[in-house]
């Protein structure tokens, strides 16, 4: 669920200065509640990219967030070779991988054989996460853009069935399901509160650069004048405010880039409030 800004410069990546908290999902597993995002419009080729996931896992990133649909998979799975070779990370253990079904392989029988692929691309042999992109189904080939016709009947209770089968084949950990809609949903996440569904933040920084993205949550004027007040940069002071949204305390943030200055520390987002 996250879409942040990607570039061959890597000199605007948040420190994590601090062991950053985890919740313990429905599964049993536990998930680090700031992840790097890895989507990018346009992303950058390979060798650009690479290194942008390496400075990052050496930054502190431990939860990663890519997709079939952002073609990072690649691109994520050599950073993670790499960074253990250099002794960046012990084992692949304590990294925290989610990838995507895409739409036009939300049926039942492809749920598998796109997960595989996945694993392939990433040089994985399992992920941590596995979540249906979006809730609807597309004919094959479909893309980023998406007209009605595109549009086919969704069995979501056979879909569904078939992401438990990968995580009991032990290809996934955990499943879910991207909602990734543009307001607060208060009713949902009572409900997700309700039955043990963790929430996360997507695009909390707003995505700027990305083709959806804009600066209205960098520039807003609210959160400028909570940042100036409490000593933090805007970006910390707008997800502190999603870590405190009523009624559902674990949202999660997952996005790196900021406006606000190069190499800016997320150590103090876990513990102040503002």
């Amino acid at each position: 669920m996250v879409a942040c800004r990607i570039s061959g410069d890597n000199r605007n990546i948040l420190m994590v200065g601090k062991a950053v908290p985890e919740v313990v999902l429905n599964s049993g597993h536990s998930m680090p509640m700031l992840g790097f995002g890895t989507a990018g419009v346009p992303l950058p080729p390979l060798d650009e990219l690479v290194p942008v996931f390496v400075v990052a896992i050496e930054a502190g990133y431990r939860h990663f967030d890519t997709a079939t649909l952002y073609g990072s998979e690649e691109a994520l799975g050599l950073a993670l070779a790499q960074a253990q070779r250099q002794g960046l990370i012990k084992n692949r253990g304590e990294i925290f991988v989610t990838t995507k079904l895409w739409c036009s392989d939300s049926h039942p029988d492809l749920v598998l054989l796109a997960l595989k692929k996945s694993l392939q691309r990433l040089g994985l042999d399992y992920v941590d996460l596995y979540l249906i992109h979006y809730p609807v189904r597309l004919r094959q080939g479909i893309g980023g853009s998406i007209s009605k016709g595109d549009v086919l009947p969704f069995d979501i209770k056979g879909t569904w069935e078939a992401m438990e089968e990968c995580s009991k084949l032990g290809l996934t950990k955990s499943i879910g399901i991207e909602m990734n809609v543009a307001w607060q949903q208060g009713n949902l996440r009572k409900f997700c509160q309700e039955k043990g569904i963790h929430v996360s933040a997507w695009s909390p920084l707003g995505a700027n650069g990305a083709s959806w993205g804009s600066l209205a949550v960098i520039d807003s004027p609210v959160l400028k004048d909570i940042a100036i007040a409490t000593g933090k940069s805007v970006a910390q002071a707008d997800l502190e405010k999603i870590k405190q949204i009523p009624q559902f305390r674990a949202v999660l943030a997952r996005e790196f880039i900021t406006e606000d200055g190069p190499y800016k520390s997320l150590e103090d987002l876990w513990d102040g409030e503002v």
